[in-house]
């Protein structure tokens, strides 16, 4: 199936499939059309919520300081708002940091609460050595800053290699975007356990679905559990201060070319002292070997 131009469906974004749908149809209802343009239902109906520019700028002081030092709590968090000339409540800085889905590393940082009408799967990592490349992936969604707002960013990692092997950048937190990093990553390979942590992106019927048809088991983090995806959080922290941080970002469309190229640099070029000084590709795809001990 093609559009009036070039593009296949396949090819389009999820906001220009959106444009393809008949509220009005009888022919066929919005969840099969959705079905068929493979977008997720939900997202039709998603209203961004205006946030002032004073909120932003609060939210990315706690956002750079919580990369900084993601041991501190809330009552710290309203300290350094303070010390910097924001007069802000325990309580907005709390809502603020679960918007973001920052919370001290004693208490697992995460976007999204989990879904209550969703499965929960296990923990299966305890004790468990990763030894070789697609033995473990994991997912995480963080907040990245704009100039003049800012959006949700989602990447898959490989435990062994911390290849980056897909990615995605969304102004909202449904799920498609998730599933759609999801699929591409499994276009170009597979793993035999995905491990994230249980927000709603993550439990949703979309995104389990496409795991279980592919075999994988699945592993979610259990509450309280501050370091089941450490190497995707160190990932953040690196991506923030090598990236966003000093290009300043204005727009979501700038800041996914930018972090093409950065993702592109962090794969193939950028040396990991804890591979060996190696770069990601190299041990991913043979040509190193690490060995470590998930406890």
């Amino acid at each position: 199936m093609r559009t009036s131009g070039s593009k296949k469906i396949t090819e389009l974004t999820p906001e220009e499939k959106k444009r393809f749908i008949d509220i009005g149809s009888e022919e066929l209802s919005v969840r099969d059309q959705c079905l068929v343009l493979g977008i997720n239902r939900s997202s039709l109906y998603y209203k961004p919520v205006s946030i002032s520019e004073e909120t932003i700028r609060i939210m990315n002081i706690l956002d750079e300081q919580y990369t900084k030092t993601p041991f501190y709590g809330v009552r710290k968090m309203v300290e350094t708002l303070n010390r910097v000339g924001h007069e802000v409540g325990k309580e907005k800085v709390q809502a603020l940091l679960r918007k973001m889905g920052l919370n001290a590393v004693y208490s697992k940082p995460r976007l999204s609460v989990p879904g209550k009408e969703h499965k929960i799967y296990p923990y299966l990592l305890n004790d468990i050595a990763i030894i070789r490349p697609n033995q473990v992936w994991s997912a995480d969604i963080t907040y990245v800053r704009l100039r003049r707002g800012f959006a949700y960013l989602m990447a898959i990692i490989d435990w062994y290699s911390r290849y980056v092997i897909s990615w995605r950048l969304s102004a909202n937190l449904t799920a498609d975007f998730c599933v759609e990093a999801l699929k591409e990553a499994l276009g170009n390979g597979t793993t035999e356990i995905f491990n994230t942590d249980q927000g709603v992106q993550f439990t949703s019927e979309d995104f389990v679905s496409c795991l279980l048809e592919h075999a994988i088991r699945i592993s979610m983090d259990g509450k309280g559990r501050a370091y089941d995806n450490i190497f995707i959080e160190r990932l953040w922290r690196t991506i923030k201060y090598e990236d966003i941080y000093l290009k300043g970002y204005e727009t979501i469309p700038g800041t996914r070319g930018g972090l093409k190229q950065y993702f592109n640099f962090y794969n193939n070029e950028r040396l990991h002292q804890a591979l060996g000084y190696k770069t990601p590709a190299e041990i991913h795809f043979g040509r190193g070997n690490v060995i470590f001990q998930n406890n």
